[in-house]
């Protein structure tokens, strides 16, 4: 049986909503995976999609870069151990070298960027603050019509590409996305295993229980229609104006979404969290 810690637990009732117990007894069921465990769970109880894994372990900053003639835009994130590190200038003048080589070079290969020059310089920046730093993502994006937003806290931006319009509309569009986090641009980009997936969990849940298989399909597809819009870009109401779509709002601007990325830093990044006591414990050790 796995080793259920109360830091699983916790992970669990915080992206569920549920009670101690309940998740426990999830986590049991699910061998210790949390995915598992929250598919389970939305099964058995219709609940819905839990809250992402919100914790990220890395810090550091996204800076990003527009060309002058909207065409294509870039954004980087590089990090570093603490938010201390991401606010020091040097940090900030290597993030900065790193964004306008990347940006000059139009070159979103990390590896083949920081081949060189770049990677001394970031080697002697470790020696001099200390910390690990790290070149991690580089995204670039290109269209008729390309602009950028990044949040004031410069951990979260986001790139958008249109067909037509302009760029004030794909700078909307690029706060948008950085708010509402949609998986794709429209529906029919959603990938297949992520709706079989859905389908699943909601073929499985309590009231669709002893119903002809008729009327289960037409219950899901219409619960499969809900969770393509809440998840489209296109679907979801626009943040600036609710009473319409980003659709809609695009299309009424002569326009449409070709692609867009977010970037938010430390995303998907995971370490070993440790009480203050236990990382003092372990310095004194050696």
């Amino acid at each position: 049986m796995a080793n259920i810690s109360a830091k699983m637990v916790k992970e669990l009732r915080e992206r569920t909503g549920l009670g101690m117990m309940e998740c426990k007894k999830a986590l049991v069921e699910a061998e210790g995976d949390i995915e598992k465990a929250i598919d389970d769970l939305r099964k058995a109880s219709g609940m819905k999609a839990a809250k992402k894994a919100g914790r990220t372990a890395a810090d550091g900053v996204v800076a990003v870069k527009v060309s002058d003639d909207n065409t294509y835009a870039l954004a980087v994130e590089v990090n570093s151990e603490t938010d201390f590190v991401a606010r020091d200038d040097n940090f900030l003048n290597f993030v900065n070298t790193v964004l306008e080589k990347a940006f000059a070079d139009k070159q979103a290969d990390v590896a083949a960027l920081m081949e060189g020059e770049l990677e001394s310089a970031r080697e002697a920046l470790v020696q001099k603050i200390g910390e690990n730093i790290s070149v991690r993502r580089v995204m670039l994006v290109e269209g008729e019509q390309v602009d950028a937003y990044v949040h004031s806290t410069n951990r979260l931006a986001a790139l958008v590409a249109l067909k037509g319009g302009n760029a004030e509309v794909a700078r909307d569009v690029a706060m948008h996305v950085t708010a509402v986090n949609p998986r794709v641009a429209r529906p029919e980009d959603m990938p297949e295993e992520e709706l079989a997936r859905e389908k699943d969990i909601i073929m499985a849940q309590p009231d669709m229980e002893g119903k002809p298989q008729e009327i289960k399909e037409k219950m899901a597809g219409g619960r499969i229609k809900k969770f393509l819009a809440e998840n489209s870009l296109v679907e979801q109401p626009f943040v600036k104006n609710p009473d319409q779509t980003v659709g809609q709002m695009v299309k009424e601007a002569g326009a449409e979404v070709v692609s867009f990325v977010r970037v938010e830093v430390g995303e998907g990044i995971e370490v070993e969290e440790k009480d203050f006591a236990t990382e003092v414990a372990e310095q004194l050790k050696g």
